[in-house]
Order: C-alpha cells, then structure tokens, then sequence
C-alpha cells in the first residue's frame, strides 16, 4: 500500500495499538471476559474502512507511470485487494429485523444457505477490522482471509436470543483469529506457547510505559506482579522481543577466509567417552536391578510390568481393568502402588544414587 494514504480518523486505534518499533504495532488482547451487553446502532459497518482501502489503491505508486494517454494501450497493475473489495460490495447489509431473522432460522435448523447469508453480510467488518491491524503485517489479505475465519466461527456460535448484534458478538472472533495469526507468524520460532507469553507478548510494552509514568521503575518484577505472570517468564520474553531472528547457517564472520557458522560454535550434544561409557553402565545396572524386581512379581502385578511399565505397545489402563474385572481407577491404583514398590527396590539398590539411575537429576 502506498505510503501517502490519507488515514481515516475513525480507524485510529486508541488505547490498544502498540506503534512504536518491532512488536509495538500490535493490538492489546483485552484481559476481560467478552460479557454480552446492549450495543448501539451500528448503521454502516464499513464506511471509513472503504474510502481508506480505495484511496491507497487509487494513489500512484513510486516509480510507475502515473499519466497514461486514452489513445494508448498499456497493461494494467491487477490489484487483489481492490477485487476482493468489489466482490465483497455484492452482497448487501442485512436489517437488524432481517439478521434475526435468518441467524434464528441458522441457529434453529443449521441451514448453510441461511449461515452463508449471515457470513457474507459481514465480510466489510472483517474488511474493516483487519484494516486495523495493516501496520502489523505487510498482507492485508492475509489478515482478512484469517478474520474471515473468526467470522465464520462466530456465526455458528451466535446466539440470536442472547440480545446482542451478530457484528459486535463476531469482532471478537475476528479479532482473536487476526491476532493468533500475528503471534504465530511473528518470528520463524513461535514465541506465544503460553498464556503468560501471549499475555507478555500483547501488554509487556504498554505495561512498562504505564509503570514509567507511575514513576515506577519497570524492572523485571516489577512488570511479573503488574502482570500476573511468572519473573522469568517476563526475562525471556524481553529478550526475544529485543532481538531478530537468526540463522544457524549464517557465517560467524564476513571475511569470505571464515566458512565457520553458529552451528559450528555449539557443544557436541553427544558427550564424552567417559560421560557415554557412565551412561551405559548406570543403564545396565538399572536394567538388572528392575530385572530383579519383576522376578518376583505375581499376577496382576506381573502384568503391569510387563505389558504396561516396559513393553514397547503397552496395554491401557481400561485394558487391563477389562482382563480382570477392575475398573480403570483400580487398573491405576495397582500401577501407582508398583511403581512405588519399583522405587523402594532401587533406592534400597543404588542408594541416593537412585536419583541419578532414573534420570532425575
């Protein structure tokens, strides 16, 4: 999109837009719950969003012929956005009455046609909204094909008899599905695995503004306490944040003499001779010490171990409940208390050294 594009004020996003440097050009996850409420009228859904996706279309872009005489022919620039804009201008709005209507009808019977309906009317919110997040990431199209997505997910949950309006119940959806899309396709590695990292991922920056204005100084625990989330949680976040991606290929040095890269400068995983040679024996030792063990094992107890504890395809817990009568729960309580008993045997083996044989430390 050009860069001279005319904003539209309405399009501003107040308080929840990060927009400075890398990762501040995202939207804020609001933390509270989505509450249905009364909303007001909403008589056009797209008006700004439009004017300002056309007006950018319609500037000259740096570098192309901008004057063209009428008498000459020249190849035209297809743009898919401005196709897309048209083709989702054929379907019309629908009345608050007329959504009631068919989004009764879709939740009553679960009708396609009446669930087409109700998606295609909403295609300019989705327009709109992912109009918001055009900073964020250089695709328009991807963030409207992403919130298409949420909306189409939130017209097979919306409840008409909830009293509120399909297009504030969906923007939640078309929201949520915008901006997992912009976690996910942040960096190469995905650093929102968790809830904590995706509530650091959209509020880290805005928090630590907050707590500068407080005169508060936004140290590390500082910003755990204001966020509810783990201290080293907010370290690593910070550091991911502050840095690029890299690549393990690429070289060390630009001298074209150095072919060494990153991955050359990491440790052998593998170990030494000596370190190798312990491992061996610490697992021939444990291996007999459990051999020992199951010898003298009966029953269902022998069963467990062999068929559950050390088999390659080990038997399930219904499994072995439906073999001798016992429910599921029992099936557990068995194994639990075994390898219980396991633990005993090799404690009374190996000594504090049994820590060590089972890998735990």
């Amino acid at each position: 999109m050009a860069s001279g594009k005319k904003k539209n004020p309405e399009n501003e996003i107040s308080e929840n837009l990060v927009v400075q440097n890398e990762y501040r050009d995202f939207i804020e996850v609001p933390e509270e719950e989505v509450e249905f409420e009364e909303e007001e009228e909403e008589d056009v859904i797209l008006d700004g969003a439009e004017e300002d996706v056309e007006a950018s279309i319609d500037e000259p872009v740096e570098g192309e012929i901008a004057d063209f005489h009428e008498e000459e022919s020249a190849l035209v620039r297809y743009d898919p956005l401005r196709a897309y804009i048209q083709q989702v201008r054929r379907y019309p709005l629908l009345s608050q009455e007329e959504e009631f209507r068919v989004a009764s009808k879709y939740w009553e019977t679960k009708d396609p046609s009446a669930a087409k309906k109700l998606v295609t009317s909403n295609l300019r919110l989705v327009v709109k909204i992912a109009h918001e997040y055009a900073k964020a990431h250089y695709n328009l199209l991807d963030l409207i094909q992403e919130g298409n997505v949420g909306l189409i997910q939130a017209v097979d949950k919306y409840d008409p008899y909830r009293g509120v309006k399909l297009s504030t119940y969906s923007s939640w959806w078309i929201r949520a599905y915008i901006l997992k899309y912009l976690l996910n396709n942040w960096r190469l590695v995905k650093i929102g695995t968790t809830q904590a990292q995706r509530k650091l991922f959209f509020n880290l920056y805005k928090q630590q503004e907050a707590l500068t204005a407080k005169g508060i100084v936004p140290t590390t625990q500082a910003l755990a306490i204001a966020l509810d989330v783990p201290e080293h949680e907010v370290r690593e976040m910070q550091k991911r944040l502050g840095s690029s991606d890299l690549s393990l290929s690429a070289p060390v040095d630009s001298d074209e003499s150095d072919s060494r890269t990153m991955m050359d400068l990491f440790a052998d995983p593998i170990g030494t001779p000596d370190e190798i040679a312990g491992a061996n024996e610490i697992h021939r030792l444990v291996t007999e010490k459990i051999r020992e063990f199951a010898m003298d094992l009966k029953g269902r107890d022998l069963v467990i171990m062999r068929e559950r504890l050390l088999s390659d395809e080990p038997l399930t817990l219904k499994e072995i409940g439906d073999r001798y009568g016992i429910s599921r729960e029992r099936a557990r309580q068995l194994e639990k208390r075994l390898l219980k008993k396991l633990r005993e045997h090799l404690e009374a083996e190996l000594g504090e050294n049994v820590n060590i044989a089972l890998g735990f430390e």
